[in-house]
């Protein structure tokens, strides 16, 4: 994989449908553009130190699959197991919502209103059977495909940023009146921008799964590289977008409001924005399925490898290279999970402060791997010397965000533990045996 498919990846992983909505959200809870742009500008920075220490502990770490490899050689395979088998059923749910969005807006674009139950699930399936059947041609097609997806879908998000220089403003036509508007008094800023950044560091969240092609890059610098490049390209476009939501739409009024993003498409389509925009993000979610079809399985086959999934996760296709059973059941469980309709939300209650726990463990892996002596051959250049001070503050960065989600939302904080404790019980009861044979072999 060359330095511009790696780019493609990270920005892929990274801007999924969030940032079409999520600014609205966060502009309710900043109470001010200064701490909203500050809120934008801190996760960047924080993302872009993540960037830096995923990048080393990937040319540590060089494995595909290197998001599990991380927990099992730095702290034991059952911590592997337990956060990796909870991503990879968060994130084929994370699918199956995304899809189902995507069916939202083609039966907008189609019919210009909802359509039925059996609608919505076939056209959500359709384009996990899509790039299901892409990815079995190999990684080269299937990154070929990503790249021409998000080429397509950084257009889009240059094309609405653009609408700040039309000069017009549009009101919104809808608010969610269900969730809550903050307000800023004076002395409670430090508050605001804490449960502003929930939001900010869960829409920048998604580029740690870039270690999972560690081995596929051309060279450990192409991985460092192309994290890096990818993240300053994500902060870039999303500093811009928001000015462009706070410009066309006005702070006060964005606060809550529904479909932001279609009002930067209709300052150019006027009431033909929407159907544009309709068009748009179903090309985002085909860009959003694709990609997490190409990592995911990668985490399974390691997982196989380390005897902590049954082996026939591990094959690969001798002249692809295709892990097509790890692909096939992922994609299945993906399936599933859309013909489940809107009730497979509910899974994903748990996901911010899971994703919260996997970054503050994953890179304090960083430290690990220093102190073992692990992969120092291939660190070079002068971020050797930073990684170190920049893990410990995208760490504390990470468990004040985790701590605002316990404050924010407890009884998803229990669930997440509550699962864990599952799966440790799991990998212990089904899995450790085999796990100790495969070691001393």
């Amino acid at each position: 994989m060359n330095l511009f498919s790696l780019t493609m990846i990270v920005v892929s992983l990274v801007i999924g449908m969030g940032i079409f909505k999520t600014p609205a959200s966060i502009a309710a809870k900043s109470g001010t553009p200064t701490i909203f742009f500050t809120a934008w500008i801190v996760g960047g920075v924080i993302a872009l130190f993540g960037a830096l220490v995923y990048a080393e502990i990937g040319m540590r770490l060089p494995s595909v699959g290197g998001y599990y490899s991380v927990f099992a050689q730095c702290y034991h395979p059952a911590v592997g197991f337990t956060v990796n088998v909870l991503i990879l059923i968060s994130n084929a749910a994370s699918i199956a919502v995304v899809a189902l969005i995507g069916s939202d807006y083609v039966s907008d674009l189609l019919f210009g209103k909802p359509s039925g139950e059996a609608f919505t699930i076939l056209a959500a399936l359709l384009p996990i059977v899509l790039f299901y059947g892409v990815n079995l041609l190999g990684l080269k097609t299937s990154s070929t495909t990503q790249n021409l997806l998000m080429v397509a879908k950084i257009g889009l998000i240059v094309l609405l940023i653009s609408a700040c220089f039309t000069g017009l403003n549009i009101a919104p036509h809808g608010y969610n009146t269900a969730k809550k508007v903050y307000v800023y008094n004076g002395h409670n800023a430090g508050l605001l921008l804490m449960v502003s950044l929930v939001a900010v560091f869960f829409t920048y969240g998604g580029y740690q799964q870039t270690i999972n092609f560690g081995s596929e890059t051309k060279t450990p610098a192409t991985l460092q590289k192309g994290i890096v490049i990818g993240i300053l390209i994500v902060l870039c476009l999303y500093l811009a977008i928001s000015y462009a939501y706070v410009k066309v739409i006005g702070f006060d009024k964005m606060k809550n409001a529904t479909a932001i993003g279609a009002l930067l498409c209709e300052t150019w389509y006027g009431k033909a924005g929407g159907k544009v925009f309709d068009a748009c993000m179903f090309l985002s979610v085909l860009a959003y399925v694709n990609v997490s079809l190409l990592s995911n399985p990668r985490v399974m086959y390691a997982m196989s490898n380390d005897g902590v999934f049954p082996k026939l996760f591990s094959y690969k296709h001798p002249k692809t290279e295709v892990m097509i059973p790890s692909l096939t059941v992922f994609a299945i469980i993906a399936i599933l999970a859309a013909c489940f309709g809107r009730e497979v939300e509910n899974v994903l209650d748990f996901s911010i402060f899971l994703d919260c726990i996997g970054f503050v463990s994953s890179a304090s892996a960083l430290l690990i791997l220093r102190n073992r002596g692990k992969g120092d051959i291939a660190v070079k250049g002068v971020t050797r010397y930073l990684t170190p001070y920049l893990c410990v503050v995208f760490v504390l960065s990470y468990l004040v965000v985790a701590t605002a989600v316990v404050i924010d939302n407890p009884m998803a904080a229990i669930t997440g533990i509550a699962l864990m404790v599952l799966f440790f019980v799991i990998y212990f009861g089904f899995f450790h045996k085999r796990n100790r044979i495969l070691m001393n072999k």
